[in-house]
């Protein structure tokens, strides 16, 4: 079971069909000082900024809609308005980086023998590709490099409660990333 602190979530912004060719909600979350937002940014997020307590949207998220949204700029969203216990959403984030890592460790490659003469050749990745023709490595080789902190999708999970006094919502196992990862839980038709 995973907590996941989800809102209250600020309308920043709302995309029109005849304007952007879709309805889409632009959500604010978390609470940055104005001071150290742009002042292109503040004009954006004038709707959204709150005067009493000097702050803006820490991150931008938007959502697809099917059609116009009962929402203005600067309504708040809940948790409790979206999700209910049973849903079956989808969560999407960065996964954990690891650094750089080599090819065994980042794509499962096997190594060479252990035996039979060979010195340097155990975790080498082998050829990068052809001769003469193309005379060149192929793009997306699979190569030592940083990995993770990629964009995953963990799908069908569920809903297994939601505390609206705390913004949390309680999903049924794990979620990509670190525990202070910013994450967009959607739901799915399923």
């Amino acid at each position: 079971m995973s907590v996941v602190k989800a809102g209250p979530c600020v309308v920043t912004y709302i995309k029109n069909e005849d304007k952007d060719g879709y309805w889409a909600l632009q959500l604010g979350f978390g609470k940055k000082k104005i001071k150290n937002v742009t002042k292109p940014l503040q004009g954006h997020l004038k709707g959204a900024i709150n005067e009493k307590e000097k702050t803006a949207p820490r991150f931008l998220r938007e959502v697809r809609l099917d059609k116009e949204p009962e929402l203005k700029v600067g309504d708040v969203v809940k948790v409790s308005d979206i999700f209910k216990v049973g849903d079956t959403v989808q969560v999407t984030g960065m996964s954990k980086g690891k650094g750089f890592a080599g090819a065994v460790k980042r794509w499962k490659f096997a190594g060479g023998p252990k035996t039979h003469g060979q010195s340097d050749r155990h975790r080498a990745p082998g050829a990068i590709g052809q001769g003469t023709t193309p005379g060149r490595v192929f793009k997306g080789k699979r190569m030592a490099g940083r990995m993770g902190f990629d964009k995953i999708t963990v799908k069908n999970l569920k809903v297994i409660g939601i505390e609206p006094e705390k913004s949390e919502i309680l999903i049924s196992g794990p979620v990509p990333g670190t525990p202070s990862r910013v994450l967009m839980i959607t739901k799915t038709n399923a």
